[in-house]
């Protein structure tokens, strides 16, 4: 069965949402942390405990998987099979 999809604006999220990213080599868990500017920004876990954030404009993609946010990418790959691993204390 195929998941139901749905096109948003990243200006659509508020302030807490999680959705997901892709980083250059994974997929990470990432939250909407403030909307200002014109732009929204991110605050992106990494596998070694710590947090980076990125800016965004208010135009990005993200696309619901039933009911997972995923910030749009180019690269192809589903983020299930290259999700980061994540310290094993968390």
């Amino acid at each position: 069965m195929e998941a139901a999809e749905t096109k948003i604006t990243l200006d659509k999220l508020s302030i807490g949402s999680r959705l997901i990213v892709r980083s250059r080599k994974d997929w990470r868990h990432a939250a909407v942390s403030k909307i200002a500017d014109e732009r929204v920004v991110l605050t992106v876990c990494s596998p070694t405990g710590r947090t980076y954030r990125l800016r965004r404009e208010f135009t990005s993609e993200v696309i619901i998987k039933d009911t997972v946010p995923i910030l749009m990418h180019d690269q192809h790959d589903d983020w299930r099979e290259n999700f980061s691993s994540y310290d094993p204390r968390w």
